[in-house]
């Protein structure tokens, strides 16, 4: 049974950092494209970032770029997001993903499993 276990949010100061950790159970998923993304509330799901399968290839959200970073560890089965000058709009429950093939995409249908989700709240 596949299984992804967000850890590491929690609650930070504007312009304060975290790093958000992704690990899979179950099969490994080397040869997958992952992503993240993220709810905040009374908001629709939105795409923050996505890696390939290699990690050679990444995509973030506008919003993001420049902020936030994607990266993997296929040896762990793990993706991160190292986020970077946070916002209060950066507030959300954050969710990974994992696509069945190996390019990467920011469309939530594209994604075969998920995560629980985990919180991250910024304060202004």
């Amino acid at each position: 049974q596949v299984q992804l276990v967000e850890s590491g949010g929690g609650l930070v100061q504007a312009g304060g950092s975290l790093t958000l950790s992704c690990a899979a159970s179950g099969r490994t998923f080397r040869s997958n494209a992952m992503g993240w993304f993220r709810q905040a509330p009374g908001k629709e799901r939105e795409f923050v970032a996505t890696i390939s399968g290699s990690g050679v290839i990444t995509n973030y959200v506008e919003s993001v770029k420049g902020r936030f970073t994607i990266s993997r560890d296929n040896a762990k089965n793990t993706v991160y997001l190292q986020m970077n000058r946070l916002k209060p709009e950066d507030t959300a429950v954050y969710y990974c993903a994992v696509r069945g093939i190996v390019s990467i995409s920011h469309e939530e249908d594209d994604y075969n499993y998920w995560g629980q989700g985990t919180q991250v709240t910024v304060s202004s």
